[in-house]
């Protein structure tokens, strides 16, 4: 038997942009969804916010990629169709999908809301859904989900606004509760301010701590105090700004993808203090065992979070006017989107206007 087109596949056309090979390039695709199932939420897609891991993934860097590859997954939008045994959203609710759309949901993790490290959770976009089709992203007109999956986007959070705190916002809120850096008069830096570095600001002023921004770049240094409200900007590579903040922090948020030495971080942490990677560098980071001992320092990960803190934290948000900084663009400019995204020339995040620039007769 031949094996089906994506238009084939599923009975509902859908249309959105996809890559064809490891360019990345982006270009219209015509491709189908599923049917509503009993416990799908189907919405139409209204913004989707442009993510650094789309740029790994569209051009395979981590060599999973399947192609055609339609990305995204801050989505957005609003509920068109409910199945018959949805029982939180019903058609009209504003919704979002982020990383996820499946997982096992009866593992230790599943249970105890923390499906992101679910063995066999199911990404957005690029991989295998339960029956053998591929998972299509958020650039695109439409989207379902299971119910568990679909995120409530509270009234008074923008759209737009609200679409990068799906993947960017729950990256740095999860760590921050986590790791217990949200108690108010706690000191905790943010390395790097981009799309993550930037909501981790946002989150950690929200929640009481005092935020230092740490940046290779001296010129961030209005931006992000006067502009986002940090108390305090060290430039990483000014070796005395270091040295005199040596010993000052209770917990670091790592949001940088790039490689960089972990060594004048750790110097920056008191005793006990916590280092968290949330960005991916490609090559493994050298990791400095002595000051580690010299002072019961921890060096962690997070990613992402389970759906209950996701719900949480977009809540959290709503409740605290927390935003994301975005640069609204149509669904043509999304290839120099890509290109600039490369060179971080974004404050800070680019989300797409779906639903006025992705149609199929376009």
């Amino acid at each position: 038997m031949a094996a089906k087109s994506p238009e084939e596949e599923h009975p509902k056309p859908a249309f959105g942009w996809a890559a064809r090979d490891q360019t990345g390039h982006l270009s219209p695709f015509k491709f189908s969804r599923r049917a509503t199932g009993e416990k799908d939420v189907a919405f139409k897609v209204l913004y989707c916010g442009m993510c650094h891991s789309d740029l790994h993934m569209l051009k395979n860097e981590w060599g999973s990629s399947t192609y055609p590859l339609v990305p995204g997954h801050e989505i957005v939008g609003v509920v068109t169709e409910v199945g018959s045994q949805v029982e939180k959203f019903k058609v009209g609710d504003k919704v979002g999908v982020g990383c996820m759309v499946g997982s096992c949901r009866s593992c230790d993790n599943c249970t105890n809301n923390l499906e992101n490290y679910c063995p066999q959770m199911i990404l957005t976009y690029g991989v295998k859904y339960y029956d053998g089709t591929t998972t299509y992203g958020g650039y695109s007109d439409s989207m379902g989900a299971d119910e568990h999956f679909i995120v409530r986007i509270p009234d008074g959070l923008p759209l737009d606004a609200a679409a990068p705190l799906l993947c960017a916002g729950i990256t740095v809120y999860s760590p921050l509760r986590y790791y217990g850096l949200d108690k108010p008069g706690m000191h905790v830096g943010v390395v790097g301010l981009g799309g993550l570095g930037h909501m981790a600001v946002k989150f950690g002023k929200a929640m009481g701590v005092k935020v230092t921004v740490i940046s290779t770049s001296p010129h961030k240094k209005e931006e992000a105090i006067g502009r986002l409200g940090a108390d305090s900007f060290l430039v990483s590579r000014d070796q005395d700004q270091i040295k005199a903040a040596m010993g000052t922090m209770d917990g670091i948020i790592d949001t940088v993808s790039a490689t960089h030495p972990l060594y004048p971080l750790i110097g920056l942490l008191k005793s006990h203090g916590k280092i968290v990677l949330v960005g991916a560098p490609e090559k493994p980071l050298d990791l400095p065992v002595f000051p580690l001992i010299m002072g019961r320092k921890i060096v962690g990960g997070s990613c992402i979070g389970g759906m209950k803190e996701t719900q949480e934290m977009i809540d959290f948000a709503a409740e605290h006017g927390i935003r994301a900084d975005v640069e609204v663009i149509g669904i043509d400019y999304v290839n120099t989107a890509l290109e600039r995204l490369l060179k971080a020339d974004v404050r800070y995040r680019f989300v797409i206007d779906v639903a006025n620039t992705i149609n199929p007769t376009h």
